[in-house]
């Protein structure tokens, strides 16, 4: 592979056509220098990645990457071998259907109070940054069907006594500023009260989560509830290897930010996409209105209705994967499948001790596999056959995130939702004027390395229907 990179985020932004497609492979060997040497692969073939993620003993995963996700606690993230099969035991039976049914609930209640706060007959709405909406949207939606909490858009909760700042705050707080508490030396914190005010958010989020643990465990009437907090910590109560307090909040601060962050980013690249393509908003708007009922809110038994909902979101994950990059390890010498350049099947050795960084952007955009993968086409996606090994948003295999269908419901009532009520315009739009839709696209929808894909500012106008 010819040049030098400084990082991993140019993979997302180069994504297949400027790194696959001059050499011909859609597996390309690269070494690291920083902080160690290293060799490895980052696969774009769909062949090779299907392997990987299915024969999960072969290629572990790099959990060292996932450093990040550990403040609060062990989670199934960042666990491996036995360890990992102890908490999806407990952390998988939360995501039933029946909580889904109380995320589309709660979604509905969410946005029901967004639509009070902009007011029923203000015609216009302008917003800065559509990501503020949708990480607002999203957070109060997990929160409330991860411990049926209720947010309201109106009112301020009120700190409770012997804490120093709400629990939304503090949640709001850790989920923005993750990454630059890994990057930034605890020898540092002293010195600068920004980084004492995010460290007393982590102290405070951490107090907020062994409260509600114990206020469970020590309750005298113990309710029967689905969120997800709850069904947690039943089901490792009822473990013969539960999970220890600190595997318990590892993976509720793993739900907790993991949930809300890829589903308002996805939401705010799905907005931003439906306003540069009026079209497509269309589409989706008549599908909406020919199974949503007049003036009435959506039900639940509607979710598998929704098909073209489905497709935009998908078509949003597709173009900006949450994830742009899966780390992996090879634990033994392996040949995986895959396609040559001259479309002939083939296979690539991969030696034991090789870094595999499975590059779901570069999968995405794969002309092999996606037809005008640069287009906006939420259709592709209502066809049957529609390429489903060179999709990967929620990764695969066993490690397949437990949460797909939790923010596939979300997202669908935020769409059709929104989509019935307002019509998505960009904002300024003479800024977009002599550019092609290539272009205002990666001038609107631009974005950066974060814990996951970022939008960096999005603005938009909603214009109401009626």
């Amino acid at each position: 592979m010819p040049g030098i990179a400084i990082g991993i985020q140019w993979g997302a932004t180069r994504k297949h056509e400027g790194l696959y497609a001059p050499l011909g492979w859609d597996i390309i060997s690269a070494i690291g220098f920083y902080p160690k040497i290293s060799a490895g692969f980052i696969i774009a073939d769909p062949h090779a990645t299907k392997e990987i993620v299915l024969y999960r003993s072969r290629f572990p995963k790099d959990t060292a990457d996932y450093d990040v996700l550990r403040f609060f606690g062990s989670n199934i993230v960042v666990t491996e071998g036995d360890e990992w099969k102890k908490h999806r035991k407990v952390a998988a039976p939360p995501f039933s259907e029946r909580n889904n049914k109380l995320v589309w609930e709660e979604t509905v209640n969410v946005m029901l109070g967004l639509f009070d706060k902009w007011g029923k007959d203000t015609q216009e709405v302008y917003i800065e940054h559509a990501n503020d909406i949708t990480f607002m949207i999203a957070l109060m939606v997990i929160v409330t069907a991860s411990f049926g909490r209720r947010v309201s858009w109106e009112e301020e909760e009120a700190i409770p006594a012997g804490h120093t700042m709400t629990f939304m705050d503090a949640l709001h707080t850790v989920s923005a500023t993750l990454q630059l508490k890994l990057v930034v030396p605890k020898l540092a914190y002293p010195f600068f009260k920004y980084l004492q005010h995010i460290q007393q958010a982590n102290d405070e989020l951490l107090t907020y989560m062994k409260e509600m643990i114990v206020a469970r465990r020590t309750a005298q009437i113990k309710e029967e509830r689905y969120d997800l907090f709850s069904t947690l910590l039943d089901g490792s109560e009822n473990e013969k290897d539960s999970l220890t307090d600190d595997d318990l909040t590892g993976n509720i601060f793993l739900f907790l930010v993991a949930g809300h962050e890829t589903t308002a980013h996805t939401m705010c690249f799905a907005l931003g996409l439906l306003a540069l393509d009026q079209n497509e908003q269309e589409k989706l708007y008549q599908h909406v209105k020919s199974i949503l009922p007049e003036d009435e809110l959506p039900g639940y038994e509607l979710m598998n209705r929704l098909t073209y909902c489905m497709a935009v979101v998908n078509e949003a994950l597709r173009l900006f994967p949450p994830v742009a990059y899966i780390p992996k390890i090879s634990a033994e010498d392996f040949s995986v499948p895959c396609i040559r350049p001259d479309g002939t099947p083939g296979n690539v050795f991969i030696p034991k001790g090789s870094k595999l960084t499975l590059n779901t952007t570069g999968l995405h955009y794969n002309p092999r596999y996606w037809e005008d993968p640069n287009a906006f086409k939420p259709s592709r996606f209502m066809a049957s056959d529609w390429p489903r090994d060179a999709f990967m948003p929620f990764s695969g295999g066993a490690r397949a995130c437990l949460g797909k269908r939790f923010a596939e419901t979300e997202s669908v009532v935020i769409l059709a939702m929104i989509i019935s009520r307002y019509k998505i315009e960009l904002a300024n739009p003479e800024q977009y004027e002599g550019l092609t839709s290539r272009e205002k696209r990666d001038k609107l929808l631009a974005t950066k390395a974060g814990i996951t894909t970022t939008p960096i500012k999005v603005p938009l106008v909603f214009k109401l229907r009626r």
